[in-house]
């Protein structure tokens, strides 16, 4: 289905897909938020005025990652009491996805780790809580609960009808992280680490004006 077009089942216009795999989209013309059922598309809701932000990413950036090129092709946003972050959704030329974290100009790419495993409850977890996985520990640096503030693009989930989410993050000594979703059930783990905006190597970026040419 990758760049394949459908019509919005709300206003009718064309809703072209950047990613085969997409479960939820949104249409940029109405703001509707569609959820994908084979080649059929359903309106849940309706995208809010999204926050104002800085970041130079936007839909169409394309990038790299330990020598594999991604494409973004949408994101979550959300806000907490220290500002707000995007959750950019990336498509990798092998098919595989993964997610840039853009934070007040700190980045870090992470992978859903599909291991099961048994989490504690969130309210049990102190900072000398530790978990191994992947053969590393990662113990718990922060607790953030969040507003769920909106989603834009293509998406490979549901993720529309969310008020408060709760995230946990953890480090380990050679500075590699993990993320507990705990909006989920059962809760998400994903791994990743930091990065350096040049390292991504991105272009397609947003211009802002004042930006050279």
């Amino acid at each position: 289905m990758s760049g394949r077009v459908a019509n919005c089942p709300s206003c009718g216009a064309p809703v072209k897909f950047l990613w085969s795999s997409a479960v939820q989209t949104t249409c940029e013309f109405c703001r509707s938020i569609l959820v994908r059922h084979d080649v059929d598309l359903t309106k849940v809701g309706e995208v809010a005025d999204l926050p104002r932000d800085g970041s130079p990413i936007q839909i169409g950036t394309e990038g790299t990652h330990r020598n594999k090129d991604f494409l973004v092709t949408g994101r979550i946003i959300y806000e907490y009491d220290d500002g707000s972050w995007n959750e950019w959704h990336l498509i990798f030329t092998d098919g595989s996805s993964g997610w840039l974290s853009d934070a007040q100009l700190e980045y870090a790419v992470s992978y859903l780790f599909t291991t099961p495993v048994k989490l504690a409850p969130e309210e049990s977890l102190s900072p000398e809580s530790r978990f191994e996985w992947d053969g590393a520990v990662y113990q718990v640096t922060s607790i953030t609960k969040a507003n769920y503030a909106g989603v834009q693009g293509e998406l490979p989930f549901e993720y529309w009808d969310k008020i408060k989410v709760r995230f946990v993050d953890l480090r380990t000594v050679d500075a590699r992280f993990a993320t507990i979703d705990y909006s989920e059930n059962p809760p998400l783990v994903f791994l990743g680490e930091a990065i350096e905006f040049e390292d991504l190597k991105l272009k397609n970026l947003r211009e802002f004006e004042g930006w050279p040419k």
